[in-house]
């Protein structure tokens, strides 16, 4: 009886440390909660999974480090990849100065310590690894198949887009057929919200082949660790080139190091040494180096090695470096929500209308402006078909110093086109537009609306080709706003010559289209 209660003992010790052993292995890492960290300041506009809109501020013309669709409901920056696409296919009318020097800046600060640190997509590939299969590991092909995310860049982030600059509209060939994010986290993060279930038939081929290139390299990250940043990114490729001179990252000491290959052999990247092109800079090899010759530093100061481990002075420090910029960073990430999640702020409510009623004669062949204005109160003003359609002002293009007033163009039908230079689908239609007001101009007033995001030279663009239609700009986006209107373009919409609306939708529209339906309202 004696000799069983301290085997009972040692037994339930050796559950209590198997626990322990458990709890400690599955505490997120430093680098996984900066990446958690990463990926949800660059999406914070939550609401925007909820409304099923995409953020559209000022905020948004700034790009973040890592690889993160503008389109996505809860982006707040734009992607510098996308943005990169779209400056060289604006290169013919302006230098793309701003975005290659936030690659820059970022390269030369981060280098590959985005991808594996800062990148939300480098953070999915690794979830998804995690998936119980039997893995491929790194071979002669996958170092080869490494080289591949370059010229990918040069295809499709450079040539492709800088061939079509003298084009009537961009084309960012990487964003448009491969990108996987655009797919996932843009179209179908807005295409699963229910409000956005009409927009389903604004699908084509273009992005059944993208959904397929997607489900591909989603297989080859669950077999391969990171395949899409090893062999496609060229986010990565980029950043990949200021791997010796960025400041932020893990460095070698060349004195210390031995050439064992220990650092090559435990790392799954495709690396021939420690901190080279192909390194995200995770920090493994750090532990592993039997010389300790490799740290974590930004600059000269260590963040990470054994230097610091073996120093207690160093190691405190250290740590309350790090607790510091976990405070400041958690205070940015609150400010952040709060500000992208905020309700807005309710429009003030014009006075209501004196509810006068003036009789017409049966007689009266036309409607007099005094009797629509009395008439107009008993119909609710709105977005839908049969909704009295918000008066708007918009400057035009070029100068923007003339102004297209909707209550202007009262007794005419009007044709309002929502469009962006960047959207082919957009450009692609303008041309219908035009010959449906040249072929009635006394009959038809119209105007083609630009979206507040605006990322091209407009009237750059506009110069190039002979449209003689209106071209207006959406300075805050209230316009299109209240029309029920978002980022999903192009949109149009029909008013009659009362001031009714007749029609009102997303999607591409042909002249057939276009024709009938200004015949239609003119007959309402």
């Amino acid at each position: 009886m004696c000799l069983s209660k301290p085997l009972i003992f040692v037994r339930s010790v050796s559950a209590l440390d198997k626990i322990k052993n458990w709890i400690k292995s599955h505490i997120p890492t430093q680098r996984r909660l900066v990446q958690l960290y990463a990926a949800l300041l660059y999406n914070a506009h939550l609401k925007g999974y909820i409304t099923g809109n995409i953020y559209t501020g000022a905020v948004k013309n700034l790009c973040v480090p890592g690889f993160n669709c503008y389109s996505c409901p809860g982006a707040v920056g734009a992607c510098p990849l996308g943005a990169l696409q779209n400056a060289v296919a604006a290169s013919g009318s302006r230098a793309p100065t701003y975005v290659l020097g936030v690659l820059l800046l970022y390269g030369l600060i981060f280098g590959r310590t985005v991808c594996g640190w800062l990148c939300p997509v480098g953070l999915m590939q690794e979830l998804l690894h995690k998936i119980p299969t039997v893995k491929i590991r790194k071979n002669f092909v996958t170092r080869i198949l490494s080289w591949l995310k370059y010229v990918i860049l040069a295809v499709f982030v450079i040539i492709i887009p800088f061939l079509y600059s003298p084009q009537s509209y961009p084309v960012p060939a990487f964003c448009k057929y491969i990108c996987p994010e655009g797919t996932f986290g843009g179209a179908i993060g807005l295409l699963a919200n229910p409000v956005n279930f009409d927009k389903f038939s604004m699908l084509g081929i273009l992005f059944t082949r993208k959904f397929v290139i997607m489900l591909i390299i989603i297989g080859l990250c669950i077999f391969i660790y990171r395949a899409f940043c090893r062999f496609i990114c060229p986010l990565g490729a980029i950043y990949g080139l200021f791997a010796k001179v960025c400041v932020l990252g893990v460095k070698v000491e060349a004195p210390k190091c031995t050439d064992c290959g220990r650092c090559v052999r435990e790392c799954p990247m495709d690396i021939r040494r420690a901190g080279d092109h192909e390194c995200i800079h995770c920090g493994k090899c750090i532990d592993v180096c039997p010389t300790k010759a490799i740290s974590f530093k930004a600059g000269r100061i260590i963040l990470r090695g054994p230097q610091i481990d073996a120093v207690p002075e160093k190691k405190r420090r250290v740590r309350k470096l790090r607790l510091g910029a976990w405070a400041a960073a958690l205070v940015l990430l609150v400010f952040a929500l709060w500000f992208f999640n905020k309700p807005a702020a309710a429009p003030e409510k014009p006075e209501p209308a004196p509810a006068e009623t003036v009789a017409v004669s049966e007689t009266q062949a036309e409607t007099t402006p005094e009797t629509e204005a009395a008439v107009e109160p008993a119909v609710p003003v709105g977005f839908e078909a049969g909704m009295r359609a918000p008066d708007f002002a918009v400057p035009l293009y070029p100068e923007l110093q003339e102004t297209f007033r909707l209550s202007d163009h009262r007794g005419k039908t009007v044709v309002i086109n929502f469009w962006a230079t960047w959207c082919t689908p957009c450009c692609n239609e303008l041309p219908h537009f035009d010959e449906l007001y040249r072929k009635y101009p006394e009959d038809i007033a119209m105007i083609a609306i630009h979206s507040s995001l605006v990322t091209e030279d407009v009237p750059g663009y506009l110069g190039k080709l002979d449209y003689r239609m209106p071209f207006g700009l959406d300075e805050s986006g209230d316009v299109i706003a209240a029309f029920n209107g978002s980022t999903m373009l192009p949109q149009t919409v029909v008013v009659d010559a009362n001031g009714i609306i007749t029609y009102n939708a997303v999607g591409s529209v042909t002249y057939e289209k276009l024709e009938k339906l200004a015949a239609e309202a003119a007959v309402d």
